[in-house]
């Protein structure tokens, strides 16, 4: 009971915390006004050690809401961990996590954003592993590599920045010269890594090994959107570069975690995969030169999206730890009120009109149609959002309505603090965006569409819908798809092969290539290199032995050449 409290204690000062960053941040945007705070840390002679804050309304409200998902996550794992035996180490590990993400959004320096991103990196794969199995180290293994890599274009970038004699890249946005292509690559590497674009997508459903409130955290409001923040903080700059084929590798990772979305039967990998289309949209948004829209999209997604993950969450645990949705189904009659979050949750991630995610989505897909982009893009965009549809109504069909599907024996039960803690998230999942989006755009956009282009969104969603019924008919599904067309589900299923390219393609051919280098490691490479200061080292010692062996010719030697030393200085 005891832990319980403290889980309620430290939700509530997060809470309150985040009440107070969204307050100010609201009034900051009011004012226009920012706050550049130099805190010295240490001063020795000529040397300062300064930590640099920046504060104004993008970082406040951001900050307010990534507090407040915290919090509800907090709560809701009162009752989701009560059963775990390392409640307080799990406590402490989100803790951690939402520290590294405090620093990392209001740090205008990339040294200080580096502790952050490390901080992430670090404590998600601590995360990931909390249940020790071989899958979960597995998947911990891959999420913390491939961030290592983002970590490492980072770590370059700083040192690019030396050049500029300030590592507060806030100041040079307008600044670079010749050489900025290459901070612009390296952080574009870092934002990919981070949100798990392509080819780094592998890591994003891998992760989901971890405890579900750990996924809500993760998948909503902190680590994957860690990269978005820091693109939409160096726009000004990365768009003085041709951003086209940025652009177009955005759109395919959201059309991809589309496709493989409605290929997957695991619960979680589902909600992780719509995750990873949501990130090429925002994405995509932002090479298009729209860094406000990915910004508010940003947040309205936090929203719907810890609330989706809360509501599987809850799911899962009245299934018997069971995360295979044919094993659902029916749910509506046994937990009508999860049941009514997922539902909508699911239609704020369709886009569905007047819900939170209907405010940025449509913005977002009304000035893609508005630029000057091609058909391809245009196609890839509406495809995409139709495909989120599609897999939406099909967790809805699976998990919701229809027979009881293949598993007889569940335990139905609805905590009162998973209850409380979704009632928050399901309320900003349906007035969030407008509220965020008067606040963002207080003077409306006027864009004049022909009544096709306007009704688009629409009728892409409709069709979803209808798509996703025809996919959750399991005997129809099964017998066309899988049985028949195996191999292309498999492709289409397992994200177009990208994990196995990650794993063990990439470690089996290394194996061929060590085996046959392997006259560099033991000839005149570890002669030269590798034995040169052990050898020295031993060589030196031999006669350390002679000397110290109180041998009488040694003494006379040194004896000698110490006069001599002695003559020459005179």
């Amino acid at each position: 009971m005891n832990h319980m409290c403290m889980y309620k204690f430290w939700s509530f000062i997060i809470f309150s915390w985040g009440f107070l960053f969204f307050s100010s941040g609201i009034y900051f945007l009011m004012l226009d006004y920012l706050l550049f705070i130099d805190w010295e840390l240490v001063s020795f002679n000529s040397f300062g050690l300064v930590m640099t804050l920046l504060l104004d309304w993008m970082s406040l409200v951001f900050m307010g809401c990534v507090l407040f998902i915290s919090s509800m996550v907090i709560y809701y794992s009162s009752s989701y961990m009560s059963g775990d035996l390392f409640k307080v180490r799990f406590l402490i590990l989100v803790l951690l996590f939402i520290l590294s993400m405090m620093l990392l959004i209001i740090s205008p320096n990339l040294i200080s954003i580096l502790l952050g991103w490390d901080g992430l990196g670090l404590v998600s794969y601590c995360l990931v592993i909390y249940f020790q199995n071989y899958k979960s180290y597995n998947a911990g293994m891959l999420t913390v590599l491939v961030n290592r890599i983002g970590d490492v274009a980072i770590l370059i970038s700083i040192a690019w920045l030396f050049n500029l004699g300030s590592w507060n890249y806030i100041y040079y946005m307008s600044f670079f010269y010749g050489w900025g292509s290459w901070v612009m690559l390296l952080v574009i590497l870092a934002a990919f890594t981070k949100s798990a674009q392509i080819p780094f997508s592998s890591w994003l459903p891998a992760a989901m090994a971890a405890p579900t409130p750990v996924s809500a955290l993760v998948h909503s409001s902190t680590l994957v959107t860690a990269g978005v923040y820091l693109l939409i903080r160096f726009n000004e700059f990365i768009m003085m570069y041709n951003m086209n084929y940025l652009l177009v590798l955005s759109c395919l990772t959201m059309f991809m975690s589309g496709l493989g979305a409605n290929f997957e039967y695991d619960l979680k990998k589902v909600i992780a995969l719509s995750t990873l289309s949501q990130l090429g949209l925002m994405m995509s948004i932002l090479f298009m030169g729209y860094p406000l829209l990915a910004y508010l999209h940003l947040l309205t997604h936090a929203f719907f999206k810890a609330l989706l993950f809360l509501c599987a969450g809850l799911i899962i645990h009245n299934m018997g730890n069971s995360q295979d949705i044919r094993h659902m189904g029916y749910l509506v009659n046994q937990i009508p009120y999860a049941c009514s979050c997922f539902c909508i949750s699911n239609l704020s991630l369709c886009g569905a009109p007047f819900m939170a995610g209907f405010y940025s989505k449509d913005l977002v897909l009304e000035f893609m149609t508005f630029s000057y982009y091609n058909l391809f893009i245009y196609v890839l965009f509406f495809l995409s959002v139709g495909l989120t549809v599609s897999y939406s109504f099909r967790l809805i069909y699976y998990c919701i309505s229809g027979s009881t599907n293949l598993f007889p024996h569940q335990l139905y039960d609805e905590s009162k603090e998973m209850m409380y803690s979704m009632i928050y998230l399901t309320f900003l999942a349906i007035v969030g965006g407008s509220l965020l989006s008067w606040l963002v755009f207080p003077y409306p956009s006027l864009l004049m569409f022909p009544i096709e282009c306007k009704l688009m969104p629409i009728f892409v969603i409709i069709l979803g819908g209808w798509l996703g019924y025809e996919i959750s008919i399991i005997y129809w599904n099964d017998s066309m798809l899988s049985l028949i067309h195996n191999m292309l589900v498999t492709y289409l299923g397992s994200m177009w092969f990208l994990p196995t390219f990650k794993t063990s393609m990439m470690y089996s051919n290394f194996k061929v290539l060590s085996s046959q280098c392997y006259f560099v490691d033991s000839s005149w490479g570890e002669y030269l290199v590798s034995s040169f200061f052990p050898s020295l080292l031993n060589y030196i010692s031999k006669y350390n032995v002679i000397y110290q062996g109180n041998n009488i010719k040694m003494y006379l030697i040194s004896f000698m050449f110490f006069s001599l030393f002695l003559l020459f200085l005179i």
